[in-house]
């Protein structure tokens, strides 16, 4: 294949905007805002899991205050009713004995009623206090997801603004390159990673390694735009003053 050394170097300008696109997407893939962003959303619904723990936990208590607080009302209304007989003198002495009996059992289940309930106003406390802290650590869980977020799109926007400059840049170079060698960089760039790269000091650019003598025999010998490639990577060879020939 030939092609005019002024077109060959314009391979270089190609390949560079190449090698900055790819840098580009590799970046968009591998921000390290991407990591953060993931352990801070997994911390966010770990602790939007243990608010909605607590506040099922609040209220069962809720509904088992409530039920506590009924059964204690129904043996204050029985102890009530039960006082009012003793005091009416309408029972016989038997009853009268019976009432005191019941009285006594009442005022020993009311007390220990009692005292179950304020275990539980005690332990509802406990839980609440513990939403309390959740509901901060869920803020301060949020505000790391959004920071990360944040600087996450910063960076997509500064990427995005490189990637729309090189792509201009791009569109711009590919008229000024023949299609069959365009067609044979995009090859190359395509199964090897870079299409083109300057031959400097007897090495090439893409591969860096140095090329033995009877290549570099050939290539001195070969005409300035005939076009040439790396035996090691198949890059495409661009000669220039300070390629060492």
């Amino acid at each position: 294949m030939k092609a005019d050394p002024a077109v060959q170097r314009r391979l270089l300008e190609l390949a560079d905007v190449d090698a900055e696109l790819a840098r580009v997407e590799h970046r968009r893939r591998t921000l390290p805002e991407l990591t953060e962003i993931a352990a801070a959303e997994s911390a966010v619904r770990t602790r939007r899991d243990a608010q909605v723990a607590i506040q099922t936990t609040l209220t069962d208590l809720d509904r088992e205050v409530k039920r506590q607080e009924r059964e204690i009302d129904a043996v204050r209304a029985r102890e009530d009713r039960d006082r009012g007989l003793l005091t009416g003198g309408t029972v016989s002495a038997k009853q009268l004995t019976d009432l005191e009996h019941e009285l006594a059992t009442l005022q020993r289940r009311q007390s220990a009623l009692e005292d179950d309930l304020l275990e539980l106003m005690e332990r509802r406390e406990a839980v609440e206090l513990d939403g309390q802290h959740a509901g901060v650590e869920l803020a301060k869980a949020e505000e790391t997801l959004a920071d990360a977020q944040r600087r996450r799109d910063a960076a997509l926007a500064d990427l995005e603004t490189i990637d729309a400059r090189r792509t201009a840049e791009r569109a711009t170079l590919l008229p000024q390159l023949p299609e069959p060698l365009l067609a044979l960089y995009n090859r190359v760039r395509a199964t090897k990673g870079i299409g083109a790269a300057l031959l400097r000091a007897r090495r090439c650019g893409a591969c860096r390694l140095e090329l033995d003598r009877s290549l570099l025999s050939r290539i001195s010998g070969a005409p300035a735009d005939e076009v040439l490639t790396c035996d090691e990577c198949g890059a495409i060879l661009v000669r220039t003053a300070e390629s060492g020939l």
